[in-house]
């Protein structure tokens, strides 16, 4: 098995063996109840209009706080993208329910759902894309065959990452309901997972101890706090 096998990959796992990467690598772990408040602290430094573009309307801040506390991490699956600064840049949400009796697209007891939100300043870097693919390749190893994606039609972005993944697409009504069929699971999408958590998982520790050591750095007398 090759490097390029674990990085980066493609939700369906078909990638041009000619391609290489050309942004910074992007690790995405997968985030627990102990980071519940840097997940609010994300959600609340997003503005009006990338507030209105992740939950398709604007919700105020006692509403957010709503979403994130109840987010269960036993059910869903989390998955952050941490800046230099050890702060959220990108959170996807891959919710997971059972399947409606009516829906033929899955053959499957349960479907999921994915919501993602990047910080402005962390925009054109691939964050959203890496945070989808994440989520893509977890429902294949969970035995989940159908990703859903819903969005506002003027959320380009994440109309370009569901068309990129090859998601089908139909609108109605100003909204975008895209679903993409996945394919089962396998060894090598098992491994990719894992790989790609226990490097998240490092990077995670290396930023979380530089933030640390800054802060006990700043502490000491003499120095000045920021």
């Amino acid at each position: 098995m090759k490097v390029s096998d674990i990085f980066p990959e493609d939700p369906r796992h078909q990638l041009d063996p000619g391609s290489k990467p050309a942004k910074p690598a992007v690790f995405v772990k997968e985030l627990s109840e102990k980071d519940r408040h840097r997940i609010l602290k994300h959600f609340l430094a997003l503005e009006e209009s990338d507030r209105l573009l992740r939950f398709g309307t604007y919700l105020p801040d006692a509403m957010i706080e709503k979403y994130v506390e109840g987010i269960n991490f036993a059910r869903d699956k989390v998955f952050g993208v941490l800046s230099h600064h050890f702060r959220l840049i990108g959170v996807g949400h891959l919710a997971f329910a059972p399947r409606n009796k009516e829906d033929d697209a899955s053959d499957k007891d349960k479907v999921a759902e994915f919501g993602v939100s990047v910080s402005r300043s962390a925009r054109g870097k691939g964050v959203g894309s890496r945070l989808f693919e994440r989520g893509a390749i977890h429902c294949r190893n969970d035995d989940v065959d159908t990703l859903y994606m819903h969005c506002l039609s003027s959320n380009q972005t994440m109309i370009h990452i569901a068309k990129k993944a090859g998601m089908e697409i139909h609108r109605e009504y100003g909204e975008a309901d895209a679903y993409l069929k996945l394919l089962p699971a396998s060894p090598v999408t098992v491994l990719k997972e894992a790989v790609q958590e226990q490097v998240a998982a490092i990077d995670y520790s290396i930023k979380a101890n530089t933030r640390a050591a800054v802060k006990w750095l700043g502490s000491l007398p003499g120095k000045k706090q920021d």
